[in-house]
């Protein structure tokens, strides 16, 4: 007799079959892989300037070409593609951190500590996001840590309400009655049998919420409250060849590709996972 399949079995199994969504994720590991490995096999550092030769086309001593300070683009796009992978990585680990945790205990206490909680979602919602940042930035400094936590710090709020709704629905539920009825205390309930249950919407709003910080830190580099030189992030060099677009257009052209392709890969591997772990979506 075969044994059952568990969830996460039947899941990764749903999306494996799903081509558009395999072929987006062995995508991202070869970008991941290139811009965590690429910058050790190639002669030149991102940060390394030749005044002499300045900007130049792409060649053979330069695949990508140069920027105005005659840097290798192929190297600052892998290096850009390790920070805009490790922002929208590490800023999405402080949201889900923040919003499923806050989320879980309003929907578990429930009553006026629910009402008050949501209240203060509600408030923060109102509040623009890009002043939001822009005040953490000013007032804690500009350093690609406090980058992390600032877009951590406002991109919790749908986590939490996506948390609070599924917490919700399973609070009642008759494994949660039989764990209170055995006398476990809330706080092993929230960790062992709520936020366990809860994870898996979570789970695909945390690929698409990726791409969202990486564009958020793009529109940042723009303002000049991104990555500060001599770092780069992908956003920082679509910014910078913006500028010089109609000089040097290999500055904006090669960047500004990677930057989207990353984002497309992101948004359909959400897209998998969404399909595989809707109930409805079981073949």
């Amino acid at each position: 007799m075969n044994k059952s399949k568990s969830f996460w079995t039947q899941a990764i199994r749903r999306f494996l079959r799903n081509k558009r969504a395999f072929i987006a994720l062995i995508i991202l590991c070869l970008l991941m892989l290139a811009s965590l490995l690429g910058p050790y096999f190639i002669k030149y550092s991102y940060y390394a300037q030749d005044l002499i030769i300045g900007a130049t086309s792409p060649s053979r001593d330069h695949l990508l070409g140069t920027d105005t300070l005659g840097r290798d683009l192929l190297v600052r796009i892998m290096y850009g593609g390790r920070i805009s992978i490790l922002i929208g990585v590490l800023a999405t680990s402080v949201a889900l951190f923040i919003g499923v945790f806050y989320g879980t205990v309003a929907g578990y206490i429930g009553g006026r500590t629910d009402n008050v909680m949501m209240r203060v979602v509600d408030m923060l919602y109102a509040l623009p996001y890009m002043f939001f940042v822009i005040i953490l930035m000013v007032v804690f400094g500009r350093n690609i840590l406090n980058l992390f936590l600032a877009l951590g710090a406002v991109e919790w709020l749908t986590t939490s309400r996506i948390t609070r709704g599924q917490v919700l629905s399973l609070k009642n539920k008759e494994f949660i009655e039989a764990a209170k009825a055995c006398g476990t205390k809330p706080i092993f309930i929230i960790f062992r049998h709520l936020i366990p249950n809860a994870i898996s919407p979570v789970v695909v709003y945390a690929t698409l919420l990726i791409p969202e910080i990486i564009i958020f830190e793009s529109f940042l580099s723009f303002l000049g409250l991104g990555v500060q030189p001599p770092m780069c992030s992908l956003g920082s060099l679509v910014a910078d060849g913006s500028k010089l677009m109609e000089l040097f257009p290999w500055l904006l052209i090669f960047p500004c590709s990677v930057l989207t392709l990353l984002l497309f890969c992101l948004n359909f591997i959400g897209d998998g996972l969404r399909d595989a772990i809707d109930p409805k979506m079981k073949l």
